[in-house]
């Protein structure tokens, strides 16, 4: 399915068939159902990495470097990862959902008689708009997360702000971010072919419907954490950490 959505993709761009108000519905469905919890989960993750780091940099007598470690575990780790699971669990659900009520009710068998092509039709403007919103997410829980991060520093911690962001711009890089969206977008790939085949492969009414569903999730976490994994270790390879 993967190098037929890429085909649609590249044929209807060069010959501008391409369902671009299709594409923003989907993704304003999309982003509705993942912005709350984005925001509900980036909160946590920030505060979280400054607690935990806050014990061993206070014995080191180096509480500045919380905002190091918060650029770190944020934006190279926290954000893309809590994007990919977000997409991975609640656009998930909503496409294959979608697709496997469809599959059900026999929509898609009807397309196919009728000469369209569902992948065309339906995947493709799901794909994309994944593809346009898994950005945003990740900038937004990046933003959110650090925020939530430097007042948990600021205000538990004691550290002075300018020092929290001097060492936060010393250990993080533009690059960091570029990788971070980078990872997102992967991850909004593999939700979207993913998804979509589990729901157009439903069948057994309602029951193959939530199992497509279930079997989604379960394939793009899965997926997205082996993703991760491979991405940040090139990552290391050839962008390592180092003091800006």
């Amino acid at each position: 399915m993967f190098a037929d959505v890429l085909r649609y993709v590249v044929t209807d761009a060069i010959t501008m068939r391409l369902a671009v108000g299709e594409v923003f519905v989907q993704a304003w469905t999309l982003l509705k159902v993942t912005t709350m919890p984005a925001l509900l989960m980036a909160i946590p993750i920030g505060a979280i990495t400054t607690i935990v780091t806050s014990g061993l940099v206070n014995q080191l007598g180096a509480t500045s470097l919380l905002g190091a470690a918060a650029g770190v575990g944020v934006i190279r780790q926290g954000a893309p990862l809590t994007a990919g699971l977000l997409m991975g669990a609640a656009a998930a659900s909503t496409i294959a959902a979608d697709f496997g009520a469809r599959a059900i009710r026999e929509e898609l068998d009807a397309m196919r008689v009728m000469g369209v092509d569902p992948v065309r039709q339906l995947v493709v403007p799901r794909f994309l708009a994944l593809l346009l919103i898994s950005p945003l997410l990740c900038i937004f829980i990046v933003a959110s997360g650090t925020a939530s991060a430097f007042l948990m520093a600021v205000g538990a911690s004691d550290v002075a702000p300018g020092s929290f962001w001097m060492s936060f711009g010393t250990f993080t890089k533009v690059v960091d971010v570029w990788f971070a969206i980078a990872k997102t977008v992967v991850f909004g790939a593999i939700v979207a072919i993913v998804s979509s085949l589990r729901g157009m492969e439903a069948k057994g009414g309602p029951r193959g419907v939530a199992d497509a569903v279930n079997s989604s999730v379960v394939v793009n976490v899965v997926l997205i954490v082996f993703a991760n994994l491979a991405i940040t270790q090139l990552q290391s390879m050839f962008v390592p950490m180092e003091v800006a």
